[in-house]
């Protein structure tokens, strides 16, 4: 592509982004949405290519995919895989956030034809990838601050600026420059064209103007259906260029539960409040309790929630949305994990593998649990306990689920006094059967749950 695009070609490609705007709109009004149907019962795995194996390389995930298919799981985040900048690096091997070249390969991970294997073995098995995209800043030796200056925000000195004052190592982009917008866009129709890439994950895509994630969107569609995962919560998200966002304001609610602030019916509350209020019925939440931002810089799952992992990860599975895991949790990850330096997965056998299996071939199964519109609605039952446990049921096509969860290091008796409990259920962890009544009395323990289903 020519350093400078032409006025001719800045205009025909701004009005033919308008149009396809306008047709994916017109696309949104249907149940639902834009996104492709195969993400309609899946759960999502977040890759660290740099950490995932002693050789950090494609090749090592390539192999692994086999392992993420068994578990249940269709769809791969892959953490930025772009050439890292070298000026004003953090640590010796820099973030992968730092890019200097969107339409390259980091060579510490491989080549392109390495890639490409790693894209065309996960569509021979059924499974779709998406790339993490960084679109808010570059390096400070991206070829932009050579060729095109004016991509860049300035200071009053005009010179370069840090998007946040502690990321020295990037700086900022000018979504008020169209040329700049309109070369990021080509980045990203790239990736799809050139190497048949199934969508994004778009870091901090807050702070990046959703009108461009409107065109972005609206362009790669042209190619094919793609997904789209925001590092954002905004509702208006899901109008046309997302179909999934993070669902951060859960993640808070669990930490103020451990903290001692909430309880289960507060958290039971803002659920409501999210799927009956805030968000449309078609939008899909990123439910998570770790990922590489909480491993690397908070803490890990143990320490964060500790025996209430359980039944925040039951919660995290059996609600509406979809289940994230980061890379090692299926071995136990036990410690946070290096951001700027080598820091490679200890890969060992752990019974929460079997347990994330579990989990997740349940989701791919019951249509009850299925993402957005395509799965049930969400009913909370009554108990006599609600400020410590949590209680839920999820129908569609015959498909019904029953979630009830002790959110306190108490145990807990109750009764659900409710028609819709009544019913033949499976254990889901345990295969054992269970017939309840329309009432029924019930003892949990501290941090307990259960997670039944019917068909």
């Amino acid at each position: 592509m020519p350093q400078r695009l032409s006025q001719a070609f800045l205009i025909f490609t701004a009005l033919a982004v308008a149009f396809w705007g306008t047709a994916v709109c017109h696309a949104s009004d249907k149940e639902h949405g834009t996104f492709p149907e195969w993400s309609k019962s899946t759960g999502i795995y977040e890759v660290n290519v740099r950490q995932f194996s002693e050789e950090g390389g494609f090749a090592q995930v390539t192999e692994y995919l086999p392992e993420i298919k068994a578990m249940g799981i269709d769809l791969i985040w892959i953490m930025p895989i772009h050439k890292i900048g070298k000026k004003n690096r953090k640590g010796s091997m820099g973030s992968y956030y730092s890019i200097s070249d969107y339409k390259s390969v980091n060579p510490e991970f491989g080549s392109e034809e390495d890639f490409q294997e790693l894209i065309d073995r996960a569509h021979e098995l059924g499974m779709y990838v998406i790339l993490d995209w960084v679109a808010n800043h570059t390096a400070w030796d991206h070829r932009w601050t050579q060729t095109n200056a004016d991509f860049y925000e300035k200071n009053e000195s005009g010179g370069f600026i840090p998007p946040v004052a502690d990321w020295t190592d990037v700086i900022a982009l000018d979504y008020g420059s169209t040329e700049m917008r309109l070369s990021m866009i080509d980045a990203l129709e790239y990736w799809v064209r050139e190497f048949n890439v199934d969508g994004y994950r778009c870091d901090v895509a807050e702070e990046v103007p959703i009108d461009f994630w409107n065109d972005a969107r609206a362009a790669l569609n042209q190619i094919k259906p793609v997904f789209m995962l925001a590092e954002g919560q905004r509702p208006e998200f899901h109008e046309k260029a997302f179909e999934m966002t993070y669902a951060w304001h859960q993640m808070g609610e669990m930490r103020k539960l451990m903290a001692g602030e909430i309880n289960a019916k507060n958290l039971a509350d803002y659920e409501a409040f999210e799927q009956n209020e805030k968000y449309p019925d078609n939008a899909i939440r990123m439910r998570f309790l770790s990922n590489h931002d909480e491993n690397s810089w908070h803490a890990t799952v143990e320490q964060d929630y500790g025996p209430a992992a359980g039944v925040l990860r039951a919660y995290t599975f059996a609600a509406p949305g979809m289940p994230l895991i980061y890379n090692g949790e299926e071995a136990g990850l036990d410690r946070m994990l290096l951001f700027f330096e080598k820091d490679e997965i200890d890969w060992r056998p752990h019974p929460e593998r079997a347990h994330l299996t579990r989990l997740f071939q349940w989701k791919q199964g019951n249509q009850a649990l299925w993402n957005g519109a395509y799965g049930g609605d969400f009913v909370n039952f009554k108990t006599t306990a609600e400020e410590q446990v949590w209680a839920f049921h999820r129908k569609k096509n015959g498909d019904k689920i029953v979630a009830i969860l002790n959110f306190s290091p108490e145990s807990a008796s109750f009764s659900i006094n409710d028609p819709a409990l009544a019913g033949q259920y499976t254990d889901i962890l345990t295969g054992q059967s269970h017939e309840l009544e329309a009432k029924e009395n019930m003892t949990i323990n501290p941090w307990g749950y259960w997670l039944l289903e019917s068909r």
